[in-house]
């Protein structure tokens, strides 16, 4: 099964010097988003392919809560992408993330089959998108719009083999 992971760059490297995708700070599972049938319902209709970027829209949005956490780190939103055995993946729906799930098992790198991450000329938006995430909660609709302009950039692919130089 196709699980998207939002992550951040430091995360990325910390993944890379532990061979796998997780703990975060906290112990526990992992959360991740991925074609769910929560996400099916909310799409009135869409191919298995516009699901899952919708999926990997929901763990981008979900990369700005990470970087809000760790304001050291770059602004970039990350998602790695992992191939897991759905029997390791539970749905975990909530408000606004009909996508999201919970993975029982840890992500080792050899699950990771690509990485998607804003280019550099997105670290304004992001950062901004960061700052509004407080108002945007409340129901702000500036900030809102301050996300969507986040949400304008495209995430760029990377091949796995990649990572080390993303995070250099």
């Amino acid at each position: 099964m196709r699980v998207f992971l939002p992550s951040t760059l430091p995360a990325v490297a910390q993944a890379l010097q532990a061979g796998q995708v997780g703990p975060g700070p906290r112990p526990g599972p992992l959360a991740g988003f991925a074609v769910t049938p929560a996400l099916r319902e909310a799409y009135a209709s869409g191919d298995s392919e516009e699901l899952e970027y919708a999926a990997l829209t929901e763990a981008a949005r979900a990369s700005l809560r990470l970087l809000a956490s760790d304001p050291a780190a770059p602004p970039r939103r990350v998602v790695l992408a992992a191939e897991i055995p759905a029997e390791h993946v539970k749905p975990d729906p909530r408000d606004g993330e009909p996508a999201r799930v919970i993975i029982s098992q840890p992500v080792h790198l050899k699950d990771l089959a690509a990485a998607h991450v804003d280019a550099p000329d997105a670290d304004a938006d992001v950062r901004s998108a960061v700052e509004a995430l407080p108002a945007a909660d409340a129901g702000d609709e500036d900030a809102r719009f301050t996300l969507d302009g986040a949400e304008g950039h495209e995430l760029g692919w990377y091949a796995t083999q990649e990572l080390a130089y993303l995070t250099e």
